[in-house]
């Protein structure tokens, strides 16, 4: 069947554009047709509306492993108008509660895995839980439609500019012009299947290639996590013909003992969503024929802003690419070569929760991000004006980590910085400064952590200094313990 021509307006109506018999998700031995995922929609809506008394605007949690239940959810609250809120599962306790009472969520779904957690947390922030099979009950009779272009549909935390976590406000209208301009780029239509082992909880997993693929009649297999032997196993036998990883996850591709003799000529592409691809990654899939395309976004920015096709993927290593149909991209005041990339476009957040603005007042989105755009008009990303460390994929502050670890009575002042890492792209480093008599061993510094962050947050290496570089000003030289503490120096 072909894919509709108009534009939906609404989530609700993306399901209900392709033939209901045709494929919509695999997950574990059981298939589902678009119908079924419309059902499922239809009843978590009904369900949401009528049992748990979800109105317009309500946010709903959900803390699991990827899951077609975490899909169908999102689509049923969009049609009442209401909220998902996807909680990171790597994070620690107390800052899943930060985020749900910054928030407030009314209601928790979650899979068996996250139970405990779940609930726990639930009587913590004194809002109710449910496990996802209660989402596969039988529902009253249907639910009023309220979902509006304008409504806010998603709400994702990325770490701000100042360390503290801010909600981006995806609204239905922002959602559905990153599925149509990433199923645009990706060429994406009816015959694709699509392979998904990113988690759902953020935007890359989302946004990239599950809901694009949705919104083009694609098939998605959909795994609950990232496993490199079960990804080339299923490679070998599903012949997707794209997936979305990052440089942590192709890099366990390309060392797992089955690369080499798992057949790879389905893909006609892999895509990967990073800002900074490691060469020898990329020369490791181009050698199997496989063009690496990159997509630069942020969880501001839906993320697919700057795209890498495949065409171009062979002769623009290291480059991002051009800005995706609508987005557009432009640079800020100069930083030394270099300068901060600006972007705009239809599926770029105006503001974060509850109602802070993300952009401009022209509706600049600034990435903190430092950029050169080459004479073909195609963008490479060159640095970072913020000091974000990017980990696996995983965004992290260092003032998240200084924060916390300045609670300890022995430490005077800390700062945390990235070192590269062969295998996750960048490793969090600390330089502790503790006070005059003051004895705190690292393994007591990082049990100290271990209660306040999730486990990626954690720094890998540790040194110990009688103090930080500072400018004239006092400002910390993250730049220079980067340097002064790389590997050989």
């Amino acid at each position: 069947m072909e894919v509709a021509k108009h534009h939906p307006a609404t989530l609700a109506e993306v399901l209900s554009r392709h033939d209901g018999e045709a494929p919509a998700l695999q997950f574990e031995g059981r298939s589902l047709t678009f119908g079924d995922l419309r059902q499922a929609a239809d009843r978590a809506a009904a369900i949401a509306w009528h049992t748990w008394g979800v109105r317009p605007g309500d946010r709903v949690a959900w803390l699991g492993a990827n899951h077609p239940a975490q899909v169908a959810l999102l689509f049923g609250l969009a049609r009442i108008g209401a909220v998902l809120l996807p909680l990171n599962f790597r994070l620690a306790f107390a800052e899943w509660q930060r985020l749900v009472a910054d928030c407030t969520p009314a209601h928790l779904v979650h899979d068996a895995d996250w139970a405990k957690a779940a609930q726990d947390l639930a009587r913590a922030c004194g809002i109710a839980a449910h496990p996802l099979q209660a989402l596969e009950q039988e529902a009253p009779d249907g639910a009023p439609v309220h979902g509006t272009a304008d409504a806010p549909a998603l709400l994702v935390y990325t770490s701000g500019t100042t360390g503290g976590p801010k909600a981006a406000v995806h609204t239905q209208a922002h959602l559905l012009a990153n599925m149509r301009i990433a199923a645009q780029v990706q060429e994406l239509g009816p015959a694709d299947t699509v392979l998904t082992v990113l988690p759902l909880f953020h935007v890359g997993g989302l946004c990239i290639q599950t809901l694009p693929a949705l919104y083009a009649g694609a098939r998605v297999i959909l795994h609950a996590r990232f496993h490199p032997g079960d990804t080339l196993a299923c490679i070998a036998r599903e012949r997707p013909t794209l997936t979305l990883q990052v440089p942590a996850t192709l890099k366990a591709l390309v060392e797992h003992p089955q690369w080499g003799t798992t057949e790879l000529s389905c893909l006609r592409a892999v895509w990967a969503g990073s800002s900074l691809l490691p060469e020898s990654l990329i020369a490791a899939f181009h050698a199997r024929g496989i063009p690496v395309c990159n997509v630069y976004g942020a969880t501001e920015t839906g993320p697919f802003s700057i795209a890498l096709p495949p065409a171009q993927a062979m002769d623009h290593v290291g480059s991002c690419g051009w800005p995706a149909p609508g987005v557009e991209a432009r640079l800020g005041p100069p930083h030394g070569d270099a300068a901060e990339l600006l972007l705009r476009g239809p599926n770029i957040v105006q503001r974060y929760w509850p109602d802070l603005p993300a952009c401009d007042g022209q509706g600049w989105f600034a990435t903190g991000d430092l950029a050169q755009q080459a004479a073909d008009g195609s963008w490479r990303i060159v640095g970072r004006a913020k000091d974000l460390i990017i980990s696996g994929g995983e965004n992290i502050h260092p003032a998240e980590i200084e924060h916390a670890l300045a609670q300890h009575p022995a430490v005077a002042e800390c700062a945390a910085f990235a070192l590269p890492d062969a295998r996750w792209g960048e490793l969090v480093a600390v330089a502790v400064v503790l006070l005059p008599g003051a004895a705190a061993s690292e393994e007591e510094l990082r049990a100290h952590l271990q209660q306040r962050l999730a486990r990626f947050k954690l720094p890998r290496r540790w040194i110990f200094r009688a103090a930080l570089p500072k400018t004239a000003l006092g400002k910390v030289q993250r730049s220079r313990l980067a340097v002064e503490c790389s590997p050989g120096a």
